[in-house]
């Protein structure tokens, strides 16, 4: 696993986020890695979603049938 160093935060946000790893009942380290990873989430389109959106696409085009080479 790699490791990324953050530099240029404030006094404030640290104090903020070591106030939510608390919370939590978890390290600073621990707290920034699991908001990073919701944040990443959001963003990352699941597979089946992504499916449906390239067939929608591609409907208009009609369906292709490709035969079906033996084993």
């Amino acid at each position: 696993m790699s490791s990324i160093p953050i530099s240029n935060l404030s006094n404030s946000f640290k104090q903020n986020l070591r106030v939510l790893a608390a919370l939590h009942g978890r390290s600073m380290e621990d707290e920034a890695r699991s908001i990073l990873r919701n944040a990443v989430q959001q963003h990352v389109p699941d597979s089946e979603a992504l499916v449906q959106r390239i067939r929608s696409r591609f409907a208009s085009l009609g369906d292709v049938k490709l035969p079906q080479p033996p084993r």
